[in-house]
């Protein structure tokens, strides 16, 4: 059988039945409700009922507001964000919560002015302020040597705002690539020139003169040459150029049980 809901009736008097069905709707939908969702719901609430109801919600912490193509939104508050917010106005909310939404991969404040429809100067005023108090930090993207993208203070940036391991203050690291060039090539030669020296028979040199990608990672990440932790992403890149330079050839064979994983073997 079944179950069949039925709404309670809400006292249209009383403002705490006003704010608690408010606050219901916003768990229903977690992402977030308009102006209209509560007016559809609540049909005979009079407009400054409802305003003064959302406005007691956002003065005690209660709901985040946000702002989408459709206008604007609220939502039921973070509990770990509404400690960290505690004493600020709802624009420095609104400002903060767009740029929680960006993640690690950052928002130009281009943007968080159009999502927020808060005036540039008061954005700029509100950005200081966060970054003063440590709850954002901008960062220089790689994408715009001029621009900065900003995003919460605790979070890595992605490898799309800062380029990788490959860049450094949004410069191109050539000498630094050189050399993991240099590096990944001297291993594999080194592997290539042992395998001849072994006097086996020409396919057993051949199989031995094999790297995985892994061990190529491994002897970089031991060597220290690198100020940041290098990735096997990182380490393909740099045997992808020499592939394509013909210093060394690809092959890929069936997986062998090691901590990569990898079915590719790369051969000086």
């Amino acid at each position: 059988m079944t179950d069949v809901k039925v709404k309670k009736e809400v006292n249209l008097t009383d403002p705490a039945e006003i704010e608690n069905r408010i606050k219901e709707l916003c768990q229903q939908f977690p992402h977030g409700i308009t102006d209209q969702v509560i007016q559809n719901d609540l049909p005979h609430l009079e407009p400054q009922q409802r305003a003064m109801a959302l406005n007691k919600l956002l003065s005690l912490g209660q709901l985040d507001l946000l702002r989408n193509s459709s206008g604007l939104l609220y939502r039921m508050k973070d509990t770990q964000t509404s400690g960290k917010m505690k004493g600020s106005d709802n624009q420095e909310k609104l400002v903060y919560q767009v740029i929680e939404d960006a993640g690690n991969k950052g928002i130009w404040s281009r943007d968080i002015r159009f999502k927020s429809n808060l005036p540039l100067t008061e954005i700029n005023k509100i950005l200081k302020n966060l970054e003063s108090k440590k709850l954002i930090k901008a960062v220089k993207s790689v994408a715009a040597s001029k621009k900065k993208v900003y995003m919460l203070y605790n979070l890595q940036p992605d490898r799309s705002v800062t380029g990788g391991a490959w860049y450094s203050d949004q410069d191109f690291e050539s000498e630094f690539v050189e050399v993991l060039n240099q590096q990944c090539f001297k291993f594999l030669q080194s592997k290539a020139e042992a395998a001849r020296d072994s006097k086996q028979s020409p396919m057993v040199q051949r199989n031995s003169s094999f790297a995985t990608s892994h061990e190529v990672w491994k002897y970089i990440s031991e060597l220290g040459i690198s100020k940041v932790d290098l990735s096997m992403d990182d380490i393909e890149t740099i045997l992808n150029t020499l592939i394509y330079d013909g210093k060394v050839e690809m092959t890929v064979i069936a997986a062998k049980e090691e901590p990569s994983g990898s079915s590719e073997q790369v051969l000086a």
